[in-house]
């Protein structure tokens, strides 16, 4: 099968986007299909949104504040058609531990805050209204790229710092930092970063977009049913800078508060909310609809196709226990779809009084099916 290439470009390198890099490594793109190189946009040579207006890529990583702010300045339509992060990704650190810590705290206090992207820095801003901080009486820097953050942090400079991972890790396991908040579990749910297209590309290869969806769906049900050990383990030849044991910190961190999207719609009370964060804080002027940013057609679709295997029936044989020969193995699975954790609580085997417990498994294809169970199944 001819593979049909896409490149896929990453905001920033970093484990936030694990779904991307977990979705290739899983070799899910390909079974679709699908050829999908990722980079940072930063190697790629340009911004997310001038490879797509010209036509550079057809498919982008990136948080729907850039389709906000191009609609807003320059009332063109970059639509969102599946979502991937649901909360912010990014931490507030301080130098000192801050038991007992509130957000009027930071009044009179320096943060160095993301200067590469505005969504955490509006984020803050909502946070901080919300509980009664007037944003005007804390000092928010935003004129220092990453790496000169983190050396004025390192220097001494500012109270605290914003980032993501997997420098809040690092700078935790040194000493050098304790987290003070989570700025996910602080914002709430919120449509962070979804992949983003053009309407032409929608127009002219919608099934391309469908494979492309179908993948990222079955991606986002492996990394629920999985530890933080097993998706670091998957992601670390991409991420190969940085330690696997703060990589596999950070990748708990993402799974505890709930950060990546659990299926591919991009729902409008997310996108309400952040159009609300966006215009309080006064990045967008406008108000936009929700139709004209976001496409969930193809998400929806992708969900029913998939649903249709939502309860597999199989019948195999297997060596049950050592000299115990084979019998028939017949049963039913029975949670959620294609490509998510799938559990059989137990399985009754030909034979009086043998049962089979299995562990959660996880189903990618009917041949898939198979090899999960035989690898799976317990003799109790």
């Amino acid at each position: 099968m001819t593979l049909r290439p896409l490149t896929v470009l990453m905001p920033f390198f970093t484990p936030f986007y694990a779904p991307l890099a977990a979705g290739a490594a899983l070799g899910h793109f390909r079974e679709e299909g699908l050829d999908v190189r990722w980079q940072p946009a930063a190697a790629f040579g340009k911004s997310a949104v001038q490879a797509l207006i010209d036509g550079s890529i057809e498919i982008t990583l990136s948080g729907l504040m850039r389709s906000f702010d191009v609609a807003d300045r320059e009332g063109r339509v970059l639509p969102h058609f599946a979502e991937v992060c649901s909360r912010s990704g990014f931490f507030l650190l301080g130098r000192k531990p801050w038991p007992g810590f509130r957000w009027s705290d930071l009044v009179g206090k320096t943060i160095i805050s993301f200067a590469e992207a505005p969504t955490p820095w509006q984020c803050m801003l909502t946070v901080l209204r919300r509980n009664g901080v007037d944003p005007a009486t804390v000092r928010i820097e935003r004129n220092r790229p990453g790496p000169e953050a983190l050396a004025a942090f390192r220097g001494g400079h500012g109270d605290f710092f914003e980032q993501t991972q997997p420098i809040v890790e690092q700078l935790l396991a040194g000493g050098e930092a304790h987290l003070v908040a989570s700025m996910g579990e602080a914002t709430g749910p919120v449509p962070f970063t979804s992949y983003m297209t053009t309407p032409e590309f929608l127009r002219r290869e919608p099934e391309t977009v469908l494979r492309f969806t179908r993948a990222v769906y079955r991606t986002q049900g492996w990394l629920a049913a999985q530890d933080s050990r097993v998706i670091a383990e998957t992601i670390a030849p991409d991420f190969r800078d940085i330690d696997r044991a703060v990589l596999e910190r950070a990748v708990a961190r993402f799974k505890k508060q709930d950060t990546w999207a659990r299926d591919p719609v991009l729902r409008r009370p997310g996108y309400d909310y952040l159009q609300e964060i966006l215009q309080t804080g006064g990045f967008i002027k406008k108000t936009h609809r929700y139709e004209d940013l976001v496409d969930t057609a193809i998400a929806e679709q992708a969900m029913k196709e998939m649903a249709r295997y939502s309860r597999i029936s199989f019948s195999v044989r297997l060596p049950v226990c050592s000299g115990l020969g084979t019998t028939q193995a017949s049963g039913r699975s029975c949670q959620r779809s294609w490509g998510t954790a799938m559990t059989a609580a137990s399985i009754t085997f030909g034979w009086p009084m043998m049962v089979v417990s299995m562990s959660t498994l996880e189903i990618h294809s009917p041949p898939d099916l198979i090899r999960s169970l035989v690898r799976s199944v317990i003799c109790t």
